[in-house]
């Protein structure tokens, strides 16, 4: 069974024992830094679903690292819990401004970290299945416009050629060449078919640096 990834963010050390502990038994695999700046290294290769951060620690302070968090393209679906011993409402509505997803004030009661943390994760999957809905859904739409778009002009293309052949049909050093376009058209309505009737769009390495949407 996959475990979900949590990435502590707890300057304090016996506090932070005490979480990943807790996290471990209860089946997560869990990573911890000391401060927001060690998380963001961090972050670089573990793709973790939840960040449970403390609000205070030096260098980089919970909040700022929300902010940073929130203001990245790649990270900001991460469901980003922020803990605090500030109990006032000033200050809850200060952690869900900067993008706080949760706000649980200390000492936590380990039952309702444990829920919040598994709501997390499933609002953190949710939100990546309708990412990727969407994502297949805009390439399906290019895919349709472009068909029609090409598929408009190349039927405008195969009459005017057929006209052209019929005409040309008694001189044979064409023949060849008439043959090499037609081939050519019946190869990019193919294109142009499989664009139009595209259902799972996979993409696929083109070069080191690109990626190409796969067509059979």
């Amino acid at each position: 069974m996959k475990k979900e990834k949590v990435l502590i963010v707890e300057d304090e050390k016996d506090t932070r024992y005490i979480l990943e502990r807790l996290l471990s038994k209860n089946n997560f695999e869990v990573l911890s830094s000391i401060n927001g700046e060690d998380a963001l290294e961090k972050l670089k290769e573990f793709e973790a679903s939840v960040i449970l951060a403390d609000w205070t620690m030096p260098i980089m302070d919970g909040i700022e690292l929300c902010k940073i968090i929130k203001s990245d393209e790649k990270k900001k679906l991460i469901y980003f819990i922020m803990l605090t011993a500030r109990a006032s409402l000033k200050d809850r509505i200060t952690g869900l401004d900067v993008g706080a997803d949760d706000f649980l004030v200390k000492p936590i009661d380990n039952q309702e970290l444990l829920a919040r943390i598994r709501s997390g994760v499933r609002i953190y999957s949710l939100q990546n299945e309708l990412k990727t809905i969407e994502h297949d859904r805009a390439i399906i739409e290019m895919a349709c416009t472009i068909g029609h778009k090409i598929n408009n002009p190349l039927s405008s293309l195969s009459v005017t050629l057929t006209d052209l052949r019929s005409q040309l049909l008694k001189k044979t050093e064409f023949k060849e060449d008439f043959e090499i376009i037609f081939e050519s058209i019946e190869r990019i309505k193919k294109l142009v078919n499989n664009l139009i009737e595209i259902e799972s769009p996979e993409i696929i390495d083109y070069t080191q640096d690109n990626k190409m949407l796969k067509i059979d």
